[in-house]
């Protein structure tokens, strides 16, 4: 690149007001920017954990030397800026140091965990929530296996975590609380905002029924469980379940009874509009994962992977396969890499586990667009360590209340700038040597990225997908000098002024 030296007493002036502080005042991130794998580190690598970090735009991957074990029970989450706060392999809690956390140890008691120390095999078997309006507390809703020959779970646990405590590492200030006692299927704990913005709606299945149980999370707690009969009987199952970004719908999946999806009423936590989907592959998988426009639903099943248009007329009949296994092993035979859990990224993507403590995931890098051109590539990402299928089990952190709702009473905005306050963007490092990232508040829909020059030429056009908190940005090949850098939502836009060095 050239560079102009003379250039930059005139541009940092420029920058004096605003964008220069922006390198250290990031909104709309943490929560979960950063996903934790793999296995304790007792032996070299391969083994050891993994960290996938979404922080700066663009993912990281590291290598960490760590105790705790992840399985395919994961749960982490950060504070506002990326921090690591705590996570747990559903065995125990583990704080941001590694260790186990004050009063950590022991969760999910009984014969499961006790053959599984190092981490639970349990899908979506822990979920992390913050406390409404208790910014230092933490819900940690979880579940095991309490009777092994019918692998079914007896309970639902809630424990909460303080912040505060142990010189800010946290502790736990209730454990293994029973907030529900019936037969269930294991794992499949997932959550969506309520419609006022604050609350939570948490949901789990029983088994051997149609019936969904749900609890709602306030200020004051957690409420006693009601219930709903709707869908197709559920046997006993490892699929996994998930809303989408924008809470309007719910999509649960299990190779052997299937898709079904639903319409969400976020004020009741009800579900309505069933429409079961017959996938038969004969297979035994159970990933699914909403695009982050919400409109596209992905199918992860063993050896294929499937696309839906949750919008079409005939939902079944939009069926897209979009892959079949390549046969691909990493590192070597037997350890395939098939399809199994989804989760929708930071970044807009989707990554797949591979069934198998694999070093690879699988990727969809344009989730919202229909077909082949969603561009799943597989064991796309290769990882420096072996990684159990420990995808975390986030829900949206970012959603917001329903607009004109009857239960938008709170005028509250949880992440998202619905009500018309400007919309903050912000860039580092900046200056730059042409990349750099935008952290922004989350949005509902997608954005469209302009970068312009001093003249108003436009240099750079790229999409910004909906949810997304982070975008790198590449502009290696431009001169020095001051850009303009324009974000336009459908909501508002915000600009921001970029040194280039």
């Amino acid at each position: 690149m050239q560079r102009s030296t003379n250039f930059f007493l005139t541009a940092r002036a420029a920058l004096l007001f605003g964008s220069c502080a922006s390198s250290v005042l990031l909104p709309g991130q943490g929560l979960n920017n950063l996903w934790m794998g793999g296995v304790e580190g007792e032996n070299p690598q391969p083994f050891g954990g993994t960290d996938l970090n979404f922080f700066t735009g663009e993912l990281v991957v590291s290598y960490i030397n760590r105790d705790i074990d992840f399985s395919r029970t994961c749960a982490t989450i950060t504070d506002s800026i990326g921090n690591l706060l705590f996570s747990t392999n559903g065995a125990y809690i583990a704080n941001a140091a590694g260790d186990t956390m004050l009063n950590g140890a022991g969760i999910n008691p009984g014969p499961y965990a006790a053959q599984y120390p190092n981490g639970l095999h349990i899908a979506q078997g822990a979920l992390i929530l913050p406390k409404p309006d208790h910014p230092n507390n933490y819900y940690l809703f979880h579940s095991t296996v309490d009777d092994l020959p019918t692998a079914t779970a007896h309970r639902l646990y809630l424990t909460e975590i303080e912040m505060t405590l142990d010189g800010g590492l946290g502790g736990v200030v209730l454990k293994n609380q029973v907030i529900l006692e019936d037969t269930l299927t294991v794992g499949k704990i997932t959550a969506v905002r309520h419609a006022n913005g604050r609350d939570w709606w948490v949901f789990c299945h029983q088994a051997n029924s149609a019936l969904f149980h749900r609890f709602l999370v306030t200020p004051q707690g957690v409420s006693t469980p009601m219930s709903q009969v709707i869908g197709v009987v559920r046997v006993l199952d490892a699929g996994q379940v998930c809303f989408s970004p924008d809470g309007s719908k719910f999509a649960y999946y299990w190779s052997e009874t299937d898709l079904d999806i639903f319409d969400v009423d976020r004020c009741s936590g009800l579900l309505s509009n069933h429409v079961h989907v017959p996938i038969s592959d004969g297979e035994r998988g159970g990933g699914v994962a909403f695009s982050p426009n919400g409109q596209l639903l992905y199918i992860s099943s063993d050896i294929d992977a499937y696309q839906f248009n949750t919008t079409a007329t005939d939902i079944a009949g939009s069926m897209v396969h979009i892959a079949e296994w390549d046969t691909f092993y990493s590192p070597f035979p037997p350890f395939a890499t098939l399809f199994d859990l989804a989760q929708l990224a930071p970044d807009g993507k989707i990554y797949i586990s591979t069934a198998n403590s694999t070093k690879h995931l699988h990727v969809i890098n344009n989730p919202d667009v229909p077909g082949l051109g969603c561009n799943l590539v597989q064991h796309q990402l290769e990882l420096p360590s072996y990684f159990a299928n420990s995808l975390p089990n986030h829900p949206n952190y970012h959603l917001g209340p329903v607009d004109g709702s009857i239960c938008d009473s709170l005028g509250v905005n949880v992440g998202l700038p619905e009500r018309g306050p400007p919309i903050a963007i912000n860039a580092y490092p900046n200056p730059s040597n042409g990349r750099f990232t935008l952290s922004y508040a989350a949005q509902p829909s997608a954005g469209v990225l302009e970068v312009r020059d001093l003249s108003g030429k436009l240099v750079r056009q790229e999409r910004i997908p909906a949810w997304s908190t982070v975008h790198a940005v590449d502009l290696d090949d431009a001169t020095s000098g001051l850009y303009l850098c324009k974000v336009r939502w459908r909501k508002g836009e915000e600009a921001i002024h970029l040194i280039i060095e």
